[in-house]
């Protein structure tokens, strides 16, 4: 769950936290070395993030007073306030293991759905919340823990400047922005494995091979801000949301703290930790007891407190884990790829696969070092994450198929085969790949039930569309079936309309036409014309707001312009001041401003920025809504008003 009582330093306390890394490292060196390290043993475990969501699907800002509800050691904080986190128990693998993890994870999201209810807020499993907004995404929404403030502070001024997410999908994004609180866009279920000193850099290869086709195959992050991205935007998202690298480190190349990796690995647990303090900077220090050398010289195992803090600051999608349980201690590989939901179900399918294929392949395949080159490893989750199951795959002996055609030919079965093999109940096993094959044949994963519902809905704003997608994924998490089974969510219900009208970022129109300042009139005026618009915004070289044009404007300098005049500008005749609102505006403000003011349209500016424009036309729909709804409450009958 993560150290919370951490600070950050000045230099000197950099290099006394620094060498107590060293000593946890050359302790867990000596500990593989000797037998220290807990073998001959499986134990599974997971990791469930969730988001909190009011009554209209909106991130719910309420986890620190949630927590307080629960008093549940179980569940902690995340970095945003709308994010909550929970700690599974870990299992011996065999047996009902998998279906009691399925059952901690339904009495887990019961407890937080209850304690979410007394605060107004339910409980969502997605890897990203379609209605996340721009707004959710300030410091004001970080939840007040030292730790998030003082790895905010460090990282951003790594970085010496802000941060660019650019990732290109069916849509692109393009966000700049001055902290890492887009990481908190995130939830993912994160599954242990444990595994011995011994057998690390196998098993760890392994990993790193299936990966891939298990994401391809559980993808839930296809939406962000509104845009249609990858399969599993997560992966892209959270690499670039806390990407220090100066602008001299990434034209050399520099590793990203967020990482796949980039090579397999070779000697023990030890050569990824001595990799990792190589490439980067140690942000965090905490108060740190005895060293640990010392204390394994007492015969204690140690914590390895500055070791797992540091860990937990590079982000390793299979992370190496150290821990110690009823004094013993133990290594796990932490796979963080898998997003959370579509559903509980889903997510234990999920879970079942990772694990069968790691113990089904440590028997058949061995170093997957020897078969395949490391770059077809790295490419495949990229290529996971971006496609999902229809991603293109080069696998062992060189060959290449889909994802969906290597899972169903021959993943499947071995997993299977591994679950069976490692004593995995067989009502268990044949529950969970079932459910993976079937998702598997109708290609229905939760990143395409989100992206067909949207295509299939006619009605709506991108607001109301939004919310109705996350209100009928948490009925359809309720539900507890998996997502093949899901219909598709249909129109957003028509009295749900009002919700998604209360600002001006609900109702404004984010894709402009705008023009330039020195462009000829005549130009704007075919816009104008082809595009059935009375209004375009004027912006300058560096994308800054300068003006407006209105039809009205155009008629006059028509009306006054001589057939041997020289074609005039639109710097001459547009409205050099023109009357602006922000994306929170409320509508009513707006609407009452544009009276005031005697204007047709409201550009919508962050700063100097233009972002969006709200006219007229806009209103008048939302007038003509509402003389909809009032009929109707009147008459009992669905009279169709069009405004205007």
């Amino acid at each position: 769950m993560g150290e919370q009582n951490v600070e950050q330093m000045d230099s000197a306390e950099l290099r006394r936290f620094t060498r107590r890394v060293l000593d946890d490292l050359a302790a867990l060196e000596r500990m593989c070395a000797e037998g220290l390290i807990e073998t001959g043993i499986r134990r599974i475990g997971a990791e469930q993030e969730m988001f909190l969501v009011d009554q209209a699907g909106r991130p719910a800002p309420v986890a620190t007073a949630m927590l307080d509800t629960l008093s549940d050691d179980r569940f902690t904080t995340e970095l945003g306030k709308f994010n909550l986190e929970a700690n599974m128990a870990p299992h011996v693998f065999g047996g009902p293991c998998l279906r009691k993890l399925e059952s901690e994870l339904r009495e887990i999201n019961l407890t937080a759905r209850t304690a979410a209810k007394k605060h107004d807020a339910e409980i969502v499993l997605t890897g990203i919340l379609p209605t996340l907004e721009t707004k959710h995404l300030s410091l004001d929404f970080m939840t007040p823990v030292p730790r998030y403030y003082a790895l905010n502070n460090t990282l951003v001024g790594m970085r010496g400047g802000t941060f660019t997410t650019a990732i290109k999908g069916m849509d692109e994004l393009s966000y700049e922005h001055d902290n890492i609180m887009l990481e908190a866009c995130n939830t993912s279920f994160q599954v242990h494995f444990q595994v011995g000193s011994e057998e690390f850099a196998k098993l760890y290869n392994l990993a790193q091979l299936v990966t891939a086709p298990v994401l391809a195959g559980a993808v839930n992050s296809s939406l962000l801000l509104g845009k249609r991205l990858w399969h599993e935007t997560r992966i892209a998202l959270f690499q670039q949301s806390v990407d220090v690298r100066n602008k001299a480190q990434q034209q050399r190349g520099h590793r990203t703290r967020v990482r796949f990796g980039e090579r397999w690995l070779r000697g023990g647990v030890e050569e990824l930790f001595r990799e990792d303090l190589s490439r980067f900077r140690i942000v965090l220090s905490t108060e740190l007891g005895e060293p640990s050398t010392d204390l394994l010289d007492r015969g204690v195992l140690p914590p390895l407190t500055a070791l797992c803090l540091f860990n937990g600051t590079v982000y390793r999608w299979n992370r190496p884990c150290y821990g110690v349980k009823d004094g013993v201690a133990h290594l796990r590989i932490e796979n963080r790829v898998l997003p959370s939901g579509p559903s509980v179900v889903d997510e234990a399918a999920n879970a079942a696969l990772f694990f069968g294929l790691m113990a089904a392949l440590a028997d058949d395949l061995g170093d997957p070092a020897e078969s395949m080159p490391f770059d077809y490893a790295r490419n495949n989750f990229v290529a996971a994450a971006r496609y999902g199951l229809d991603a293109q795959f080069h696998w062992t002996g060189d060959r290449m198929m889909t994802a969906q055609k290597l899972l169903l030919d021959e993943l499947l079965p071995l997993a299977r085969r591994g679950l069976t093999n490692a004593g995995i109940d067989a009502a268990d096993v044949d529950r969970y790949m079932d459910v993976l094959e079937a998702r598997t044949k109708a290609r229905r994963t939760g990143a395409r039930w989100m992206l067909e519902s949207l295509d299939a809905m006619d009605t709506g704003s991108s607001d109301q569309r939004m919310r109705h997608l996350v209100n009928t994924l948490h009925r359809q998490q309720l539900a507890g079936k998996p997502v093949h089974s899901w219909a598709l969510a249909g129109e957003p219900e028509a009295g749900d309309w009002i919700e998604s009208c209360r600002v001006v970022r609900q109702v404004m129109t984010r894709e402009l036409f705008t023009i330039h300042p020195e462009d000829v009139i005549d130009l704007a005026a075919s816009m104008m014309e082809w595009e059935h618009i009375r209004h375009v915004p004027v912006e300058n070289d560096e994308g800054k707001l300068v003006g407006v044009l209105s039809h009205r404007a155009l008629l006059r300098a028509f009306a006054r312009r001589k057939a041997d005049d020289a074609p005039p500008a639109v710097r001459d005749v547009m409205n050099t001041e023109p009357v602006t609102v922000t994306a929170d505006t409320s509508t009513v403000d707006a609407i009452t401003l544009m009276r005031q003011r005697r204007v047709g349209c409201l550009p919508v500016v962050d700063g100097e920025t233009l972002i969006g424009i709200v006219t007229e036309r806009d209103f008048m729909k939302i007038a003509g809504r509402m003389l909809e709804e009032s009929l109707r409450a009147s008459t009992g009958e669905h009279p169709k008003v069009e405004p205007g």
